[in-house]
């Protein structure tokens, strides 16, 4: 039998690991705490992001390049979707009353984000401007150096078999673009 104890670390692509390692330990406060040097050309770093948990970069010299709307957000909210097999975004938690201070401290850095808190709920848009008892996610949206989305997401609240609302589309479900 499986049974997990958690996420080890996530492992990414950056386009420039010194500016991937500048904004992750010091704009996002993730010491870096491991670095591997990669035959043939390339780098792999570690750094932690809380709770024995971490995100990790490679870097190669002869990577391919960024590819938005496929493999990573071409632009949030409006254009949201990525390809099958691709990573949306990575969100970190974070407890909610830091949520207003990571505003002030993106701002501060000059890293675009959504300036507000997004409530998270079951409403139709899936979003709402107020808190109230639906809420079960509050999130700050902003991106990395490499056009990475990253989330910073609180829990409201607990969840039970009353979330669990919706049957699962399958591959038939899909319209093609």
């Amino acid at each position: 039998m499986i049974k997990t104890t958690g996420i080890n670390h996530v492992a990414l692509v950056c386009r420039d690991m010194q500016e991937t390692a500048a904004f992750y330990s010091n704009v996002l406060n993730m010491p870096l705490f491991k670095t591997v040097e990669l035959p043939g050309g390339g780098q792999h770093f570690f750094f932690d992001c809380g709770n024995g948990n971490s995100v990790a970069f490679f870097w190669w010299a002869d990577g391919p390049p960024a590819a938005p709307g496929i493999a990573s957000v071409r632009n949030f909210p409006m254009d949201a979707k990525t390809a099958v097999g691709s990573m949306n975004h990575l969100a970190f938690d974070l407890p909610e009353d830091q949520l207003e201070a990571v505003l002030d401290r993106l701002e501060e850095a000059g890293v675009a984000h959504t300036h507000t808190v997004v409530n998270h709920d079951d409403s139709p848009m899936g979003m709402s401007k107020q808190m109230h008892d639906g809420v079960f996610v509050r999130s700050v949206y902003f991106t990395d150096p490499n056009g990475i989305m990253l989330e910073f997401a609180a829990t409201t609240k607990k969840f039970g078999p009353e979330d669990i609302a919706h049957e699962p589309a399958t591959a038939a479900d899909r319209v093609e673009a």
